[in-house]
């Protein structure tokens, strides 16, 4: 079969059609673009988009990045509905459509229904007189939009221009919102890149709430076991020494025990936990990302970090099989 023959040019010159309407769209938005921004930041409901063919998927897309960056949000199908979607919808809602037409017959339907609800709606349209525009409390306008397709009919430009627009509101209410790397991490706890960003913290077995295997630096060995088996709600491989204000002074780990049961068997229960413990250990706090922690372990071939407050008291012990089941490491 002889290859069709393609026009590298033909490509550029699509893209770089849809980069001109991107800019010129880009200079339409004006007043109603923050007024939109800000009836999605005080939405209480949720924010439902809708649309039809190829803007309905775009709907689906926006909806998506809304929800992944702070704003609680779904899709209503145009079409369905009338078939029961409706219920979807509720009194605090916020409700944006997409349609370049702004006319079709299951938009216009749609519309009726919205305004029958009372609620607000937003427009993002390429025809300032649709009656999707007409009958919208916002209207955000796409310009004046010619498709690249060749035959000027199937959506192209103006779904690039619907996405574009979509993603500045997303993103600008995300800023409006403080929604930092934590809070993406918090909604992509299965992603690479939100298991990258996931805290101490937010480690799968720590826990505010979790008793910790404490015990004083002035007692003995046994006195410690004793104690940290008292304290802790769960078993761990060490135990965390501290001093009489409750800071970390030292660690005790079932590796330095058994080295001592070599040479001091008889004598390791009343030794003083001072003489064998590791001073200064390895520590993280909190808010340190997971996988720096991760490093931390493999670097000095340890277990377990103790995690401590900015006083360096022991608020919590994340452990190398919790950050493993994160799946930190790729």
């Amino acid at each position: 079969m002889t290859p069709v023959q393609i026009d590298i040019q033909d490509a550029r010159h699509i893209i770089q059609q849809e980069a001109d309407a991107l800019n010129n769209m880009a200079l339409c938005q004006d007043d109603n673009f923050i007024r939109a921004c800000q009836a999605i930041h005080q939405c209480t409901g949720s924010v439902v988009l809708s649309g039809i063919g190829k803007a309905g998927i775009i709907a689906q897309k926006i909806s998506a990045t809304l929800a992944s960056t702070g704003t609680p949000s779904h899709f209503l199908h145009a079409a369905e509905a009338i078939h029961g979607d409706l219920g979807r919808l509720r009194s605090d809602d916020l409700v944006i459509v997409l349609s370049h037409s702004g006319s079709s017959e299951e938009i216009v339907r749609l519309i009726a229904l919205i305004k029958q609800q009372g609620l607000p709606m937003i427009a993002i349209t390429g025809d300032r007189q649709s009656p999707l525009a007409q009958y919208s409390n916002l209207t955000l306008w796409l310009g004046n939009i010619e498709e690249v397709c060749p035959l000027g009919v199937a959506p192209s430009t103006s779904t690039t221009c619907m996405l574009a627009l979509g993603d500045a509101l997303a993103l600008t209410v995300m800023k409006a919102r403080n929604f930092n790397a934590e809070d993406y991490a918090r909604y992509h706890p299965g992603g690479a890149l939100g298991r990258k960003l996931v805290t101490v913290e937010q480690a799968s077995l720590y826990s505010h709430q979790e008793r910790l295997p404490v015990a004083s630096d002035r007692c003995t060995v046994q006195e410690a076991i004793v104690q940290s088996e008292t304290n802790a709600t769960m078993r761990h491989g060490c135990i965390m020494l501290v001093d009489d204000k409750g800071r970390l002074s030292g660690l005790i780990t079932d590796g330095d025990l058994r080295r001592r049961i070599k040479n001091q068997f008889d004598q390791l229960h009343s030794l003083p936990v001072a003489e064998i413990m590791t001073r200064q250990p390895k520590v993280v706090k909190p808010k340190t990302l997971a996988s720096e922690a991760m490093a931390i372990i493999h670097k000095h071939r340890i277990d377990e970090l103790p995690v401590v407050d900015d006083n360096n008291i022991p608020v919590g012990l994340i452990d190398v099989q919790d950050l493993i089941a994160l799946k930190v490491i790729q």
